[in-house]
């Protein structure tokens, strides 16, 4: 490796480099791990001098290194999974430490055109599929962690949809991390043909890991994917997380990501609107308390005309938490006709919590509609003396504000009733645990 290597680097380079090599795996694999190892040596870690990174605090991150975890022992494989099951779900994965556990998954009866396995798997029977959900552009892009990932990995998951293929029932993917002070680096692709439509949900739950993983989304034309994140990792845990997601004509892409979890966590989500029509809803919201610290990243990259993006963010934040939104929303020249809007709202429930919120747009087209705003503020105080003057407690008034402003965010995004109803049920979880409600 002729590049020059970051300090923080090299325990992962010498953790690749002891790593046992797999015989059956194909050379472009090979080549391509190399030169995701080779990026995230020269890149190492972000810093605050990034703008991307000016408000993250990666120092949990840099205090130890967390080399790989190795594939989960069966005794690992016993693990309680009822508080993270979605009723209606009737594809489940479940994945240990960064890898598929067949006998904890279980893949219903799948129509004509779908497949459903482990990247794995993918790489011994359907090679293709594996290929196409492995991102070249981690030996080129400025994101070191997505490079450690292409490096790394393991495991993930494939979700593959034919012309026309029709997933009813939801696909649900539980993350388990089973280890303390180790590296998980699931690597996942859902690539859907024109007109197909299908439903994920994925959980990440468990111990004190770092997760760091990453998932390809490509939709062909007139194909539509609602695509829900649910993550409630322990408090003293890691969690980073890249989705990229390209969109053919007239393609929607529906995402919401609940983040309670993690001491440090960060979620970029990057779509390109590649195709005339395509429509993309990227939303959420982070819920923390204690010293958490979360970031949502997201750049909508609207690359073809007449376009839509809607993008709504909230935050609930308490004790001294801080979040970070950055959200940007950019528009190529030719785009004409785009609609796009983002908006980011905070709630703080503590003086000294605190939340840093950055939206943009970036247009370059002059027949367009585009809009972002961002508001950051207390429990609205008019309405709690109401709530209190009708004989309403003000722990109750409280909380009866504070679900009201978390939930509108999910009753706005997520249509299917069985997985709107187990997103409240996180939410109230964690209002129950609030000590500010």
């Amino acid at each position: 490796m002729s590049t020059i290597i970051k300090q923080e680097a090299a325990p992962y380079l010498e953790a690749f480099q002891s790593r046992e090599s797999d015989a059956a795996e194909p050379d472009w694999l090979r080549d391509r791990r190399a030169a995701a190892l080779e990026r995230f040596a020269s890149l190492g870690f972000p810093t605050r001098r990034e703008e991307p990174w000016r408000f993250t605090n990666l120092a949990p991150l840099a205090r130890e290194a967390y080399p790989p975890a190795p594939p989960p022992k069966p005794s690992k494989s016993r693990l309680p999974l009822e508080p993270y099951l979605v009723a209606g779900a009737a594809h489940r994965i479940v994945m240990i430490d960064g890898y598929v556990v067949p006998e904890l998954s279980a893949i219903g009866r799948l129509p004509k055109g779908a497949w459903l396995g482990s990247t794995a798997r993918a790489l011994a029977e359907r090679p293709d599929l594996a290929e196409a959900g492995y991102d070249e552009r981690d030996a080129t892009s400025a994101q070191p962690f997505a490079a450690l990932n292409g490096a790394f990995f393991g495991d993930g998951f494939v979700l593959a949809l034919a012309a026309g293929a029709v997933l009813e029932e939801l696909v649900e993917v539980i993350h388990v991390a089973s280890t303390v002070g180790r590296s998980l680096h699931p690597r996942s692709a859902v690539i859907a043909g024109a007109g197909s439509r299908a439903t994920l949900v994925e959980t990440f739950c468990g111990a004190g890991a770092w997760t760091n993983g990453v998932l390809r989304i490509e939709l062909g034309a007139d194909a539509s994917l609602d695509h829900v994140r649910i993550q409630d990792e322990a408090l003293d845990a890691i969690h980073f997380g890249v989705t990229r997601a390209r969109l053919g004509r007239g393609a929607r892409y529906e995402s919401f990501t609940l983040t309670t979890g993690a001491r440090l966590s960060r979620q970029d989500v990057q779509v390109v609107i590649e195709g005339e029509g395509a429509r993309c809803g990227v939303n959420g919201a982070y819920l923390l308390r204690g010293q958490q610290e979360a970031t949502t990243a997201t750049v909508i990259d609207h690359a073809a005309p007449g376009g839509t993006t809607r993008e709504v963010f909230k935050g609930v934040l308490e004790d001294r938490a801080h979040g970070v939104f950055l959200g940007r929303i950019a528009v190529r020249p030719g785009a004409d006709k785009t609609d796009a809007h983002q908006l980011n709202r905070n709630l703080l429930l503590s003086p000294r919590a605190a939340v840093d919120t950055k939206p943009e747009l970036e247009i370059f087209a002059d027949d367009v509609k585009c809009s972002h705003g961002a508001t950051v503020g207390d429990l609205d105080e008019a309405a709690l003396f109401y709530l209190c003057s009708r004989g309403i407690d003000e722990t109750a008034a409280r909380r009866l504000l504070i679900e009201a402003f978390a939930t509108d965010a999910i009753e706005a995004t997520v249509s299917v009733g069985d997985l709107a109803a187990h997103l409240r049920r996180c939410l109230g979880v964690w209002l129950e645990q609030s000590g500010s409600a």
